[in-house]
C-alpha cells in the first residue's frame, strides 16, 4: 500500500500549512487489516508536512495508553491521537473511516457479528476507496484544528 498510496496536490497543501507542531501517535499491530490500510495513509500525509512528526506504538505493549483511547469501550485499532507539542490531545480518530465504520455496523446489525464474507467485502471496498475516505477525513480534522486564517 506504501507504494501506491498517493495524496493529491489539493491535498498535500492542505497538510503543509497545519499551523502548529502535531505528532501523530497511532496505536496499533502489526496484524491489523484496517491499519494495513489506513497507516500507508497516514505516512504519506506526513511526509508532506514539516509539522506532522508520525510515531506508531503497538497497542499489545502499551495496555495503559491503548485503555485512554477505547472505542465503544473496545480496543480497536489503528487509533490516532493527534497531540500538540506540550503533548495535549487535541483529537483522536480510527479505528476506521466513517464510511467503513458504516460498513461494519450494517454488516454486524444484519448478521449479529463479523465473519470472513464481511473480511473480504471490507477489502474490496478498501481497495476500491484508494484511501479517499481516511484522506477526507484527514483534511477535515487538520481544517478543523488549523482554520484557514490561522494557517502559517
Amino acid at each position: 500500500m506504501d507504494k501506491t498510496a498517493t495524496i493529491t496536490q489539493t491535498f498535500q497543501s492542505q497538510f503543509k500549512n497545519i499551523c502548529e507542531k502535531q505528532t501523530w501517535l497511532v496505536i496499533t499491530e502489526p496484524w491489523c487489516g484496517d491499519a494495513a490500510q489506513t497507516l500507508p495513509f497516514l505516512n504519506k500525509i506526513a511526509e508532506t508536512s514539516d509539522y506532522i512528526d508520525l510515531k506508531i506504538v503497538l497497542r499489545d505493549e502499551h495496555p495503559k495508553l491503548m485503555d485512554q483511547f477505547l472505542t465503544n469501550g473496545s480496543k480497536s485499532i489503528p487509533k490516532l491521537i493527534i497531540l500538540n507539542d506540550q503533548y495535549e490531545v487535541l483529537e483522536q480518530w480510527g479505528p476506521r473511516s466513517q464510511a467503513a465504520t458504516k460498513l461494519v455496523t450494517d454488516y454486524k446489525t444484519e448478521h449479529g457479528q463479523l465473519d470472513d464474507t464481511f473480511k473480504t467485502q471490507l477489502q474490496l471496498w478498501y481497495n476500491k476507496d484508494k484511501g479517499a475516505s481516511i484522506v477526507k477525513e484527514m483534511v477535515e480534522v487538520s481544517k478543523k484544528l488549523c482554520p484557514e486564517e490561522e494557517t502559517v
